[in-house]
């Protein structure tokens, strides 16, 4: 899964990414690397994340932020001592590349109506998967996409987050971009 999205950012090769959804971090390292790759350190990745479970995004759907591994949790919680789903600790894994990484702490409905979404050329959306906080990120994002740019969405057709996929398509439908949905229903990606 890994491999497939990389080579679909490849195909672009965009100097500014954008990140809705860090979670660990994991992701935003591998979008580094090979943006480093291509770029060498003229590139800007920026990650947007609740980095937090709190009263505020109790409503969203957020994945399970415990290890399974009881030795990531050591890792963290005894070597590290920082949660592993904090900014800080996202910063730490990304560390390499502090001087083309901005993660912004925040939900995506405030927080994307704020960016100059201009020069963003790649958006991974992977943040909320409620109904409303996908349509909202999905507007929000709609400049990247009339610039020649592309969103890809995680988790399309999810069963337990079906309006991912209700609000990907309405938005598909009430823009007119093109949407191909790939990799067994994982991913749709939207372009002019």
């Amino acid at each position: 899964m890994g491999e497939f999205f990389l080579t679909e950012i490849l195909k672009k090769k965009p100097k500014t990414f954008l990140e809705v959804g860090v979670f660990h971090g994991v992701t935003a390292r591998n979008i580094c690397e090979l943006l480093n790759e291509i770029h060498k350190n003229d590139f800007k990745y920026i990650g947007l994340d609740l980095f937090e479970e709190n009263d505020e995004n109790k409503d969203e759907i957020i994945p399970n932020t415990k290890f399974s591994n009881p030795l990531k949790t050591i890792y963290f919680r005894y070597i590290k001592r920082l949660n592993p789903y904090s900014k800080e600790a996202v910063q730490d894994l990304l560390s390499k590349f502090k001087n083309n990484i901005y993660l912004i702490k925040g939900n995506s409905n405030k927080v994307l109506r704020e960016m100059d979404m201009s020069k963003i050329e790649y958006v991974f959306l992977d943040g909320g998967h409620d109904y409303n906080t996908v349509m909202n990120d999905l507007n929000n994002c709609k400049e990247v996409i009339k610039n020649n740019g592309t969103v890809l969405c995680d988790d399309y057709d999810l069963g337990y987050a079906p309006g991912v996929k209700k609000a990907i398509d309405e938005f598909i439908e009430h823009n007119k971009f093109k949407c191909e949905i790939i990799c067994n229903d994982r991913f749709a990606k939207i372009e002019l």
